[in-house]
């Protein structure tokens, strides 16, 4: 098996062991790290489809993560996919009229980051010990809504790491909200900022590379790292699933082994639908990727036009999770797709103007988009058609396949979407769609409404936080978020 050596998408000759970016997250210029090559399969689909989910984790993880051994992969995986989720089959597929649904939301925190940031603790815990980390690591995060609270729970009371995540405060849903400031454990702490999702995330990367701060921190014994998706640990393992999708299709009698399937992921930040990307290249067959945004549509644009501007109103919608405008996982596939030189420039393009221009339309990844009137009828009719719920997330995903199929006429490949959150994160939103008289009734009250209505049972997730006391109730400028850190470390 070739090992696999990670390099930095700015700068070629930044390279690391995948255990040792796993730990850095982010490289030292603000590039962010990937594989030198996409490794290929080493077994045949037939063989993969023969495989639980925690083998099938095994075949895909031990291609990028070449410095870990079988055991120790192995102790990441069975530690982060057990009982925490509620089904056996971890990401199960339904089918519900003309697609496929890949439900990602049946862990801890009901959203599909658990996919990841189940098994990145393991992932850091065994990265500090090869490579001799004795410091303490600061998991630093900006979330827009669903990463912070599965970062909490993955890393809570974890010893040798702290855990502090940034949120906009008025920029998620209530739900996730509550998740977050009602996290439990000694290691964590959680802000909302005065500001939106990319001003976290940029205040985090700012914070990340200021060589100043690193120093002060080394001198006290800490080290930053990170669990957002910029985090090459939190990549791969989403890479998975789009496997388990593909198996559990064929095996549903949906698809034969080797016949091509569509993809619709709803993204913000670009690091779902990239892992599925991923897994093309290393061999699942896909025909195309339908990359679903809300009206913060600068992804959806990008994609048609070939221009990324960042230059335009930023929207509060009923799916916070893609309230984004700069998708930093872009860098990823703008390095794979270009060169080291080139991805520097047009991130310099980003900073200095807020646009750049790089044609990736035409490829195997296209753009629609959904407004908030769009999303709810979406959640309406499918309710309605087929008694499923969906989150909001997941019905800007159902606009942009009924636009897709518009726009080509390919309404004959067959289609998963990733449904990336369980419809009990954002009830209100959801209740609203299906009748707008629920609209009078509080959040909770909903909760027992949407349990009845979707005929399925309350998230344990959902039940903890009913009557959990606030624990964090720090809110601050952007401007003073690194002075915040400081005061938790006490530096």
């Amino acid at each position: 098996m070739k090992n696999i050596m990670y390099v930095g998408t700015r700068d070629k000759n930044i390279t690391a062991t995948a255990s040792q970016a796993i730990l850095k997250g982010i490289c030292d210029d603000g590039g962010l790290f990937i594989p030198e090559e996409i490794p290929q399969l080493d077994k045949s689909l037939e063989e993969l489809s023969k495989l639980g989910y925690k083998d099938l984790a095994y075949e895909i993880l031990k291609l990028y993560l070449t410095d870990f051994t079988e055991e120790e992969l192995k102790y990441c995986i069975n530690g982060a996919y057990d009982s925490k989720f509620d089904t056996e089959e971890i990401a199960p597929v339904v089918k519900k009229g003309d697609v496929s649904m890949l439900e990602l939301f049946h862990g801890k925190t009901i959203a599909f980051k658990d996919m990841a940031l189940s098994i990145l603790p393991y992932f850091m815990k065994t990265a500090a010990k090869k490579n001799g980390i004795d410091k303490e690591i600061v998991i630093l995060t900006a979330t827009s809504g669903d990463t912070g609270k599965a970062a909490l729970e993955g890393f809570a009371d974890v010893d040798g790491i702290r855990i502090i995540v940034f949120f906009p405060e008025d920029g998620v849903s209530p739900v996730q909200k509550l998740q977050m400031v009602t996290q439990e454990g000694k290691n964590t702490c959680v802000v909302g900022i005065h500001g939106n999702f990319d001003d976290a995330q940029t205040a985090v990367k700012t914070i990340f590379t200021d060589n100043e701060l690193k120093k002060e921190l080394d001198e006290k014994g800490f080290i930053f790292s990170s669990a957002n998706s910029i985090n090459i640990g939190r990549l791969v393992p989403q890479v998975v699933y789009y496997f388990q999708a593909y198996l559990k299709m064929a095996a549903q009698g949906e698809i034969k082994l080797g016949d091509e399937i569509n993809v619709t992921v709803p993204t913000g930040n670009f690091g779902n639908i990239l892992a599925g990307y991923f897994a093309k290249k290393m061999g699942l067959p896909v025909k195309t990727f339908i990359c679903a945004s809300n009206i913060n549509n600068v992804l959806t644009d990008f994609f048609t036009t070939g221009v990324y501007n960042k230059n335009r109103p930023f929207h509060v919608t009923k799916s916070p999770s893609m309230d984004i405008l700069v998708s930093s996982n872009l860098e990823r596939l703008l390095c794979l797709s270009a060169s080291q030189e080139k991805t520097k420039e047009l991130m310099s393009d980003l900073n200095q103007f807020g646009k750049y221009s790089l044609d990736l339309t035409g490829g195997i990844i296209k753009g629609y988009c959904a407004d908030d009137d769009e999303t709810s009828k979406a959640i309406k009719e499918m309710y309605d058609k087929n008694g499923y719920v969906m989150d909001t997330h997941t019905a800007v995903a159902a606009v942009a396949y009924d636009k897709y199929k518009a726009a080509t006429g390919d309404d004959k490949t067959p289609t998963v979407i990733a449904s990336t959150a369980s419809p009990y994160k954002f009830t209100r939103s959801v209740m609203d769609a299906i009748d707008p008289a629920y609209d009078a009734e509080d959040d909770f009250e909903l909760v027992d409404e949407l349990n009845k209505v979707s005929k399925t049972a309350i998230p344990k997730a959902i039940e903890e936080i009913r009557t959990a006391p606030v624990l964090h109730d720090t809110v601050c400028e952007t401007a003073a978020m690194e002075d915040e850190v400081k005061k938790i470390l006490g530096i």
